[in-house]
């Protein structure tokens, strides 16, 4: 499968409704469900059989829900899908503790048609669905406040002091390109940062950056990120 194809994906919800709109508008704009399912036990079996790109993975559901329904996916597949949640309420633990595990982002369930087709590809692409505003006051009202999310522990002292400063303004909820004007960069050397960061760190994709970033304590909540040079 080549970037230019058409992801494929599985839809997890035990709203049949939920299933069926998301289904519609995602066939209306060429992307394949090759499954759907009611809970986290056939979330787990539609993904073993079908190999999706991407999984659309609802986080409350009755039996096994969509927080232990992602930690199987990611462990036990080798080059396991993206896996976007789906909740109601931004700021909820559960959706932390969805990206602490290695989700790679999050729909509010209201999401427009054109903003739900543009996460799927874009998430195919590799990016992390992080709307930063969001992503930052959720990070800060979790991390570190006893949530029981297999914290992320990461040895920082592998990054250099610039891969520590973009860790540190990447997690702030900054862009490739506000990075870039921020240190000064081009954006491709942006990129090629925040792969180093990834690579060196262990990480999934940025989501899981901007949690490491405040469980070992580089970035507070409320604290001012430091002078770019």
């Amino acid at each position: 499968m080549t970037a230019t194809d058409a992801p494929r994906v599985v839809i997890v919800d035990d709203q049949a409704l939920v299933r069926t709109g998301f289904r519609m508008i995602l066939a209306a704009d060429g992307i394949e469900v090759v499954a759907e399912a009611a809970d986290g036990d056939e979330a787990v079996s539609a993904v073993r059989r079908t190999r999706p790109d991407v999984v659309l993975m609802d986080i409350r559901m009755p039996g096994t829900d969509g927080l232990e329904a992602t930690r199987r996916i990611l462990a036990e597949q080798a080059a396991p899908p993206r896996i976007v949640v789906l909740t109601t309420y931004d700021l909820d633990r559960y959706v932390y503790a969805a990206l602490a595990a290695g989700a790679s982002g999050f729909l509010l369930k209201d999401v427009t048609p054109e903003h739900l087709t543009a996460a799927v590809r874009l998430v195919r692409s590799g990016d992390a669905l992080l709307a930063p505003a969001i992503t930052r006051r959720l990070v800060e009202r979790f991390a570190g406040a006893g949530e029981r999310t297999a914290p992320l522990h990461r040895d920082l002292a592998t990054l250099t002091p610039r891969e520590l400063e973009v860790l540190e303004a990447l997690a702030r909820g900054h862009t490739n390109a506000e990075l870039a004007a921020r240190f000064r960069l081009s954006e491709a050397t942006v990129k090629t940062h925040v792969a180093r960061i990834l690579s060196k760190l262990r990480l999934r994709d940025r989501a899981q950056a901007v949690i490491a970033a405040y469980e070992t304590g580089l970035v507070t909540p409320g604290s001012e990120g430091r002078t770019a040079g």
